[in-house]
């Protein structure tokens, strides 16, 4: 088997993990801070696209690497068009909407920007970004709202679900686009995805919309209360901005946003700890139970992942609830490195053609 070597790139707004892979292999990673000082000079995160790329490119030179070594470079995906799942080349278009997201700022857009610069600089290879949270193959259905003016939309952790779900394709013997599995990512944010013969045909909006709270975040609030909330003139909208995402879910009802924090707390008796954290539980299953349907009952797999997975009892809160469903498997943790290094591995073994961002 021919040995493949991928850099890596996962920008965050103050660090950038970089990670190098001999085909399954991490054989070296690590996370770059960056100070607010650092980043105070910058108008906007794209600007901070040279300032980063020579601090990676400085860090695996330190790390004896040669940076011509590499076959592909990989990126995390950033906010670009709605766009169907899968690997897509870094091109002219892409480049322009990372630069000027449709969607709104975002660290995770300089991952395709970066990757695309030091492919450049290599010459013989290329840069990619793989399953960027706004993946979109919600089914037609799953879009309408009940008004017109509104719509929803695709926004989750799509890297990680993919990925998660086709270890678990894998584990019981099959193809990801051969099951049908419900994946509930459980981090800062939480998503619930219906996937349909590897097809995500409906999820909840996980960064400022909709599904279930998480730790910082308010999920789907009643509508009423919230408009009369709007209109009080106690509030700006940057207020509710906030309230929705950043000071909602623990933020709000614990005053921490830190999951193993209250799971803590919860264990040494404090009883409101545990009352929200079991919410948070009972919504995710209810969740669950919703995409159920969606898949017409036919569900292969329950899996729970993300950082609150590692969680034992939030896992069996969720697996009391749902698990006459289907079996029930917990992925805990994320490993967005390996998913993007597995999708560039896919590419360089010619097990999938890479996808044309338009």
């Amino acid at each position: 088997m021919d040995t493949y070597k991928l850099l890596i790139i996962n920008p965050g707004s103050t660090s950038t993990k970089i990670a190098v892979f001999e085909n399954e292999k991490n054989v070296f990673q690590k996370n770059l801070k960056h100070s607010n000082e650092e980043l105070a000079g910058f108008d906007s995160i794209t600007d901070q696209d040279e300032f980063r790329k020579e601090k990676i490119l400085d860090e695996v030179k330190n790390a004896g690497f040669d940076v011509n070594d590499f076959n592909a470079v990989v990126g995390r995906g950033g906010l670009v068009k709605f766009i169907p799942s899968g690997i897509y080349e870094v091109n002219d278009a892409m480049r322009k909407d990372l630069e000027h997201s449709p969607l709104g700022e975002h660290a995770s857009n300089l991952g395709g920007l970066i990757a695309g610069d030091i492919a450049k600089s290599i010459g013989n290879v290329n840069a990619y970004i793989a399953d960027p949270v706004v993946v979109d193959e919600m089914q037609d259905l799953a879009r309408i709202t009940g008004h017109p003016k509104f719509e929803r939309v695709s926004i989750f952790h799509a890297l990680n679900q993919k990925a998660i779900a086709r270890a678990y394709a894998n584990d019981i013997g099959k193809k990801y686009d051969e099951i049908n599995v419900i994946v509930a990512h459980l981090g800062g944010g939480i998503s619930v995805g219906a996937h349909r013969k590897g097809e995500v045909i409906d999820v909840n909006n996980a960064l400022n919309g909709d599904g279930p709270f998480s730790p910082e975040r308010s999920g789907g609030l009643p509508v009423g209360q919230l408009a009369k909330l709007c209109f009080s003139g106690e509030y700006t909208h940057a207020d509710i901005k906030k309230m929705i995402k950043g000071e909602g879910g623990f933020v709000a009802y614990l005053g921490t946003n830190d999951a193993y924090e209250v799971e803590v707390r919860a264990g040494k008796g404090d009883k409101k700890a545990q009352l929200i954290s079991d919410a948070m539980a009972y919504q995710v299953a209810k969740d669950i139970g919703s995409m159920a349907t969606v898949l017409h009952g036919k569900v292969d797999g329950i899996l729970i992942t993300g950082g609150i997975a590692y969680n034992k009892q939030f896992v069996q809160f969720i697996e009391d609830m749902s698990g006459f469903i289907a079996p029930v498997k917990a992925y805990p943790g994320e490993d967005e490195m390996a998913a993007l290094a597995g999708n560039g591995l896919m590419v360089l073994r010619k097990e999938i053609e890479p996808k044309t961002y338009k």
